[in-house]
């Protein structure tokens, strides 16, 4: 087998045992929480036998293990299970707030990447001038505020002191494109500012240390422009780390943007789980929780993969 291939279904498969190791930590973290899952269900004037009957259909009287692998197979086939508040299907519940979940993290994305990428080639062409310090001083400073400091900033900024935004992010079936662009606007000033910084760091950190390389040094003799060198040559072998550090802030804008959820109402999978947290809704928070890990392991096994197909050592093994 070719020696790049074998590395990338090694990467697949230890995704793949890594999913199922976290789906288990899920399962029995939820397992053991204190508290009755019929009790809380049927409140605290249940009668013994009607709560012996909901175990009973539930489940809750199998072994741990047995109920475990019978979540999981259904999972496998698209199973997510009900939710304990209103009886609704789970995996129709989250389908489409996953949808906005990803709208979010997506137009996110393709401003904050192409941005970092470009402000950290600006910031190693001029390391150690002022372009290079502003940028720098004005991205840590944007990633030093918590999330929910940055969200209520921006609300004011922009529906106060000058409302140009609504500050509720309300999405709803039917919505045009350019709707939805306009109602998520705030959040995703929000997520650019605490994401820009670290891609924009790592970027400005591995194209300085590629250009310490000798054929760096060569471009630079055959009187190519600084840009070019850096644009050409540098960033081409730098691309392994930007890759992962891109990997690892897009996996953050799925699963870690709860807060900003919960601070504009935004009707999307972090918001549903807190909901359902205060609920006690444990198979909602299963599912999401499960979603959740799937989402970052399958993103940073990516990441691991671009860096491996970027490498021409094992590209062109000798």
């Amino acid at each position: 087998m070719h020696p790049i291939l074998k590395l990338v279904v090694q990467r697949v498969a230890l995704g793949l045992l890594l999913l199922l190791a976290v789906s288990a930590v899920i399962f029995l973290g939820v397992e053991a929480l204190p508290g009755d899952t019929a009790q809380a269900i049927l409140g605290q004037s249940a009668t013994p036998e009607a709560l012996a009957n909901l175990r009973e259909k539930m489940g809750l009287n199998e072994p741990p293990l047995t109920r475990y692998f019978n979540w999981l197979g259904g999972v496998l086939t698209g199973d997510l299970g009900t939710s304990l508040t209103n009886g609704a299907d789970i995996a129709q519940s989250i389908g489409q707030r996953l949808g906005n979940t990803l709208f979010l993290a997506g137009c996110a994305a393709v401003i904050s990447v192409p941005l970092a990428i470009i402000l950290g080639l600006i910031a190693a062409r001029y390391a150690g001038r002022w372009p290079d310090k502003l940028i720098s001083a004005v991205t840590l400073t944007t990633i030093s505020l918590p999330e929910f400091v940055a969200a209520y900033f921006v609300i004011y900024l922009l529906t106060q002191l000058f409302p140009i935004f609504q500050p509720v992010a309300m999405v709803f079936p039917g919505m045009s494109f350019w709707a939805k662009l306009n109602a998520v606007a705030l959040p995703v000033i929000v997520l650019v500012l605490v994401v820009l910084a670290h891609m924009m760091r790592m970027t400005r950190a591995a194209i300085l240390n590629v250009m310490q390389s000798a054929y760096i040094e060569t471009a630079e003799l055959k009187g190519l422009s600084p840009m070019t060198v850096i644009w050409r040559h540098a960033f081409p072998n730098a691309i392994a780390p930007v890759v992962s550090v891109v990997m690892l802030n897009l996996a953050y804008l799925v699963v870690g943007v709860v807060v900003v959820e919960v601070v504009f109402s935004y009707n999307a999978l972090g918001q549903y789980l807190v909901d359902h947290v205060t609920k006690r809704d444990l198979p909602v928070v299963q599912a999401v929780g499960l979603i959740f890990a799937a989402v970052y392991i399958v993103l940073n096994m990516l990441a691991d993969i671009i860096g491996i197909l970027a490498n021409p050592r094992l590209r062109h093994p000798k």
